[in-house]
């Protein structure tokens, strides 16, 4: 759990000089940084930019990338790719959840009809443990 005290890693509250400072970068990369859209730091209502944890990780992760000899264009690829990683977990977890309440509503259904006396009609569920495969048979018209 959070310190109350301690702001969320989104939170923009570094100034450029504190950023600059953190990550060893100098103000100007910075600036170079967000003009070529690798980073999108916060704003203050007159303009001021400001950083949070998450942008300090990212940049650190950008020096670490330009310092082993990866161009802007790769690091800038690999940010992408990255991101698409992390798209792509998340839309496979929404997809096991959603599977695992399909095979508890047709679990439920199962049981359902199986108590109301004649078989059931429902397909048969495997074991989720023994295969991810659920196949679900329709009768032809």
């Amino acid at each position: 759990m959070n310190n109350p005290t301690t702001p969320p890693p989104d939170a923009p509250i570094y100034v450029i000089s504190v950023a600059a400072q953190l990550t060893g970068l100098h103000p100007q990369t910075l600036r170079t940084y967000e003009r070529m859209g690798l980073i999108t730091p916060g704003r203050t209502g007159g303009g001021g930019r400001r950083y949070s944890h998450h942008d300090l990780e990212l940049l650190r992760s950008i020096a670490e990338l330009t310092s082993s000899g990866i161009g802007i264009e790769g690091v800038r690829r690999i940010l992408e790719l990255e991101h698409q990683v992390l798209a792509l977990r998340a839309r496979n977890d929404e997809l096991q959840h959603e599977l695992a309440a399909t095979r508890d509503a047709l679990r439920q259904a199962m049981t359902a009809r199986a108590a109301e006396g004649p078989p059931s009609r429902l397909p048969a569920l495997r074991d989720p443990t023994a295969s991810q495969a659920l196949v679900v048979w329709r009768r032809g018209r």
